[in-house]
């Protein structure tokens, strides 16, 4: 495996850097949007902490099933599942951004920027390959076993493939 070069981690941390910088204006921006319009749909009285709650959960959410995706991918697991949430959290973030947002085109557009751009640098962050891994190289996880036999092998005594008849065939 060859290591990295400075290019490498220097435009991979540039990357990372981009990225940390739109989550904190798109987070400021969506988590606004999601408190407004979780408050807005409250009963009367439910205090602001609560719109700040839904804000988080449901904003936090795409990240975090965006890394059980890799994490899933790299140890060969199904993504079904985190697709599902991912999917339903970006439609949940998009809807307030969208009910917040002055009636019209460029208003829908204006107000769904933040999460659109988060989520497309998290997809740009997320699927880069490490360096120093080819594509045909798997990626193993510490918490994968590395045994080259199948995960199905099963040793068995000789004697369980004995015919229970004396070695008699049967007839029928």
């Amino acid at each position: 495996m060859t290591t990295p070069t400075a290019t490498i981690r220097l435009e991979g941390v540039a990357l990372v850097a981009i990225l940390l910088t739109v989550a904190a204006f798109a987070g400021a921006a969506s988590f606004t949007h999601v408190k407004d319009w979780t408050l807005a749909n409250s009963p009367p009285g439910t205090g602001a902490w609560y719109g700040w709650a839904n804000a988080v959960i449901s904003e936090l959410l795409p990240t975090a099933a965006a890394l059980d995706i890799r994490r899933r991918r790299r140890t060969g697991q199904p993504i079904a599942y985190p697709v599902c949430v991912l999917a339903g959290a970006v439609a949940l973030s998009l809807a307030a951004q969208l009910a917040v947002a002055k009636p019209g085109p460029s208003g829908w557009l204006l107000s769904a920027v933040p999460a659109l751009a988060f989520l497309a640098l998290s997809k740009l962050v997320l699927t880069t390959k490490p360096a120093g891994h080819s594509a045909d190289a798997p990626v193993v996880d510490d918490q994968v076993l590395t045994d080259p036999r199948p995960a199905a092998f099963v040793p068995l005594r000789p004697s369980a493939f004995a015919r229970p008849n004396g070695g008699q065939a049967v007839r029928r």
